[in-house]
């Protein structure tokens, strides 16, 4: 490394992993003897306003996957991995949390060893998604701690873990849910009374979110703000609703917080909370649920809600929590005491969330299920089909346990991450006297949170075009029947589908006979990709190389109001449908390189 102007270095792995901050933005090559690399333009963190990190949960998965294939493959063999990065204050604490991260992951250091080694230089500290001089901050450390706490008490599990889940659900338009701890606790956006677009981002009914939480043992759910649905329609879907409001930016009284631990501590399965944003009253709530029941610091609580759901805990509802950290702990201690007859028995998770393993777990006793519930033949004919179908579902559980990882790179439609989504009904109930209202309201904290969540958001790469044609279904696509109108144009609805994240993609396109048959799209240039925008820009492309393909904005409508040749059929409960009159958009792809 004497070849390169160096700030500040720090050694992770003797004689095999650096971490350096250069002096100058000039971009080291790498030689013989040294591997360079650099995550700053490649993760990046989505600011609310003058937030800057830490960076998600499924970046440092993609981080820790990263370095893990560099330190193994056969050309880096002898060599020095060097992670570099700038000067910039943002882009390098958030480097060194990764980096940070990855230590105490995979090399077993405490948060103090990795603070220690990556000393030499001052790290900022993070501040809240808010404007203005920072009334709380919490430090790299604290991060660090919360990332080791977590995974001591199995919160999360990286050799076990869905990153393209957690991406695909935290988009708004598919829901913007995250969950905080495993099989507990998920912070959502607020529904409303209808699935709709409003001032150019999504807003979704009740039943958009019945399929998903069905599956994954959501029982209660608590709403936090003003009503904006009627919650007898999450009790129609077999949910117990609970509400207890309080304003929008400010902190629960007493009572309230009581009445949420009342409500978390005998739930018979997870939680689904959420208040307009599912950030701040949201996150204040469920941070009191860790700090008493797993005895988390208050740093360590809001480091891990903001890994987990950026952007949680806002302005002085850090204080509110700093205020309740020693309530909580000795309620946690009592609570402990009286139930377990040990204070410092803490709760352990098998499964972490986003786990794929549980998924497997819930296929094979939903196929067990299927297979009790067969009708019992009562002829020569039915008892061979009977076994034909039982010999069916015993190969699909064997299949199903011996590879979990499959689940990630299925390309059937019935993706784990990809669950069934119903269109249902969502007028506003005549009876219910607070539908939506015809007075326009000033815009709160959370309105704006998630005005600026939908329009921030950068597409995913693996994530398919929202178009579809006559011959079938592009990209991946599900066509389900709308009920939400009689009308004869909205007859269809078209959500968002995954595909795999290959350089030759290969569509999957119902044949007439109802199977499925592939189809193999060109593979374009490995140095460049483009997106050919034929109704937009027909004499130019955009050049798409693997750096800054994530900063393509997604098609909104106030893009599609500038241009009239698109036009919108009704949004789906989780996605919506994007026509274009003049042309279908080819999908990019990418291709991993270690």
């Amino acid at each position: 490394m004497d070849e390169i102007d160096t700030f500040a270095a720090s050694e992770i792995i003797k004689d095999r992993l650096y971490f350096v901050t250069l002096s100058s933005n000039v971009k080291p090559k790498s030689t013989p003897n040294t591997h360079y690399f650099s995550v700053d333009h490649e993760l990046v963190y989505e600011n609310f306003y003058e937030d800057f990190g830490p960076l998600n949960l499924a970046m440092l998965y993609k981080y820790c996957n990263k370095v893990s294939s560099k330190l193994k493959a056969v050309q880096n063999t002898g060599k020095k991995l060097v992670h570099y990065t700038t000067t910039d204050s943002n882009d390098r604490v958030n480097a060194a949390f990764l980096i940070g991260s990855f230590a105490i992951l995979y090399l077993n250091k405490t948060p103090e060893e990795v603070y220690e080694i990556l000393q030499g230089y001052f790290y900022k500290n993070f501040r809240d998604a808010s404007h203005g001089v920072p009334v709380y901050q919490i430090s790299l450390k604290d991060c660090f701690s919360a990332i080791q706490k977590a995974h001591m008490l199995g919160f999360f599990r990286f050799d076990d873990f869905d990153a393209e889940e957690y991406e695909f659900l935290e988009r708004v338009e598919n829901g913007d849910l995250n969950w905080i701890v495993p099989q507990k606790f998920i912070a959502f956006c607020g529904p409303h009374a209808r699935s709709k677009i409003e001032n150019g981002y999504h807003l979704h009914c009740p039943e958009s979110y019945f399929s998903y939480f069905r599956k994954n043992n959501v029982t209660t759910v608590v709403r936090l703000n003003k009503k904006l649905y009627d919650a007898s329609r999450f009790n129609n879907g077999g949910f117990d609703h609970k509400d207890l409001y309080f304003l929008d930016g400010s902190t629960p009284s007493d009572g309230i917080l009581k009445q949420f631990m009342n409500i978390a501590e005998n739930a018979a399965g997870a939680i689904a909370v959420h208040c307009k944003a599912g950030l701040g009253r949201t996150g204040s709530l469920i941070g009191c649920y860790i700090m008493k029941h797993y005895r988390f610091t208050v740093h360590e609580t809001i480091a891990w809600i903001r890994i987990c759901r950026p952007g949680s805990i806002i302005g002085h509802q850090q204080q509110w929590l700093s205020d309740k950290e020693s309530l909580m702990w000795v309620q946690g201690d009592n609570y402990r005491y009286q139930n377990k007859g040990n204070p410092n028995i803490f709760p352990f998770h098998k499964y972490g969330i986003y786990s794929l393993k549980i998924k497997s777990i819930k296929n094979s006793t939903k196929a067990e299920l299927i297979s009790d519930k067969l009708i019992k033949p009562t002829d020569s004919v039915a008892r061979i089909m009977h076994k034909v179908d039982i010999m069916k579902l015993n190969d699909l559980k064997q299949e199903t346990d011996e590879k979990v990882a499959k689940i990630r790179n299925s390309k059937n439609l019935s993706h784990t991450w990809n669950y069934q989504i119903t269109q249902a009904k969502t007028p506003s109930p005549p009876s219910w006297k607070g539908g939506e209202s015809k007075t326009v309201s000033p815009l709160t904290q959370g309105d704006k949170l998630n005005q600026i969540k939908q329009f921030r958001r950068v597409p995913r790469a693996h994530l398919s075009p929202l178009t579809s044609n006559t011959n079938g279904l592009t990209g991946r696509t599900k066509t389900l029947t709308s009920r939400t109108s009689g009308n004869a144009n909205e007859s269809s609805i078209v959500l968002p589908s995954k595909v795999p994240k290959v350089s030759s993609l290969g569509v999957d396109v119902i044949s007439s006979s109802g199977g499925l048959r592939r189809g193999v799209r060109p593979t374009p240039s490995p140095t460049t990709k483009r997106i050919s925008w034929s109704g937009m820009t027909p004499n130019r492309s955009v050049n798409m190389n693997k750096v800054n393909l994530q900063y393509n904005r997604p098609i909104t409508r106030s893009v599609a109001k500038a241009y009239p040749f698109f036009s919108y059929n009704s949004p789906s409960s989780l996605g919506m449908n994007l026509r274009s009159s003049q042309s279908n958009f080819s999908r990019p792809t990418t291709s991993s390189k270690t």
